[in-house]
């Protein structure tokens, strides 16, 4: 069972950055993919951006240009670095490790864009 550990987030003004930590209980090279997830209220939740194991990545076109996903072996961290945020970027975020048949997910993180 991995156990992820969020860290980060709050409020911050329209064009302003953030950043966002997860930290896992095992070494994230046995996961396949870290992610990470929002969902505003009423919203689905929604991918925002993944790295697979071996560095790939995929970013949500909707923050491309703006976030960036990356993470540190040696701490078993995840990072979302977010800049230029904006209102519609509100929302919990979650980490999510998928594993070959499993799934697993922090306890969420708000991340509040107001003025």
């Amino acid at each position: 069972q991995v156990q992820l550990v969020q860290s980060g987030g709050g409020l911050v003004q329209p064009g302003g950055s953030l950043g966002l930590s997860c930290a896992a209980s095992e070494s994230i090279f046995s996961i396949l993919v870290m992610g990470w997830y929002r969902q505003a209220p009423g919203q689905q939740r929604e991918l925002v951006a993944q790295m697979t194991r071996i560095g790939n990545t995929n970013i949500a076109d909707s923050v491309k240009g703006r976030f960036t996903i990356s993470r540190d072996n040696a701490k078993n961290t995840v990072y979302l670095q977010m800049n230029n945020l904006k209102p519609e970027d509100t929302a919990v975020y979650y980490c999510k490790a998928q594993k070959t048949i499993t799934e697993h997910w922090g306890q969420g993180t708000q991340v509040t864009v107001s003025l």
